[in-house]
């Protein structure tokens, strides 16, 4: 078995498509009124996917984490140190949550953290530090 991609179950499938296309620049070209949104983002699949649909196609309910939520995260790669600032600084303007705001990790990395509208996690980061 290979990864192929990841997906998010969305409650609100109009703010989560604004979200991902419009805060974080992912190519999204369906309506917001879509049921399912498949995309490619550098090579990896990603998917938003309804929760009342996936509910109706299994027969079951399922919970879902509410607020922000932590369970998993999506990582997102910038070019360098100054890049993670300025993706983060820019992406609060544009709506996202902040989480956490930049900081220079022990093992070499910036990285930063932000919530979408449903409480998913995001990462910023980069393990260059540009120019000196």
């Amino acid at each position: 078995m290979r990864l192929e991609g990841f997906g998010i179950f969305v409650k609100d499938m109009g703010t989560m498509i604004r979200f991902y296309r419009d805060v974080l620049g992912f190519e999204i070209k369906e309506d917001e009124d879509s049921d399912n949104v498949f995309l490619e983002k550098d090579g990896t699949l990603f998917l938003l996917y309804g929760r009342d649909d996936l509910e109706k196609m299994t027969g079951r309910k399922f919970c879902y984490a509410g607020k922000v939520s932590g369970h998993f995260e999506i990582a997102l790669t910038v070019a360098d140190y100054a890049a993670v600032d300025e993706a983060y600084n820019s992406v609060l303007k544009k709506g996202a949550v902040p989480i956490m705001a930049p900081v220079t990790e022990p093992w070499g990395q910036r990285t930063c953290y932000v919530a979408d509208p449903e409480g998913n996690l995001v990462e910023i980061g980069s393990f260059v530090k540009g120019e000196s």
